[in-house]
């Protein structure tokens, strides 16, 4: 395995995609997330995802104060990657995550790879949510390493606070592709 560089696929999910908190643009970059997959497993890269994971006591939590929509539940329909990917998610490439952006992100890929990789690229979904928090955890914790987000391959809630989120990765020196 080539561990220099690093796919992280944010929280695919059917809810995020086609449930409870649907979005037509995350819809719309399936494909191309399929495609960048599978150009990373030939060139020996490793690939891995993120799954945004709630219990039945979310509506308790602060998010789930702050954004009342049960979604994630771990094991439901919604909780699950995406169809389309999931042949590509091996549940040991998976960290189920209980919030936004992940802590034992950073901690989690050393282990999985030995190393810190010098180049992690993400895509996925929220953009303006997920993806950024962990953008700048992944920034924070390997400042020497290139952390780069592939725009296209991003939805966020809006349009709008999708391209406002790539802007504020970039002012922190993530690199958007």
């Amino acid at each position: 395995m080539n561990r220099e560089k690093l796919l992280l696929v944010i929280d695919m999910q059917n809810d995020f995609v086609t449930g409870t908190l649907a979005n037509r643009e995350a819809e719309g970059i399936i494909e191309a997330i399929a495609e960048k997959i599978e150009s990373y497993q030939r060139d020996d890269h490793p690939v891995f995802f993120t799954r945004d994971t709630h219990g039945d006591d979310y509506m308790e939590t602060q998010e789930g104060k702050l954004l009342p929509v049960i979604h994630c539940l771990k094991g439901s329909p919604g909780w699950q990657i995406v169809d389309q990917l999931r042949a590509y998610a091996e549940e040991k490439e998976i960290l189920d995550k209980p919030v936004f952006g992940s802590l034992q992100l950073p901690e989690w890929i050393v282990e999985k790879l030995g190393c810190a990789p010098k180049e992690i690229v993400l895509c996925g979904v929220c953009t303006d949510i997920c993806v950024i928090s962990n953008a700048m955890i992944l920034k924070a914790a390997f400042p020497e390493t290139v952390v780069s987000v592939e725009g296209a391959l991003c939805a966020g809630v809006t349009p709008e606070s999708h391209q406002t989120a790539l802007a504020a990765m970039q002012a922190c020196q993530i690199h958007v592709k």
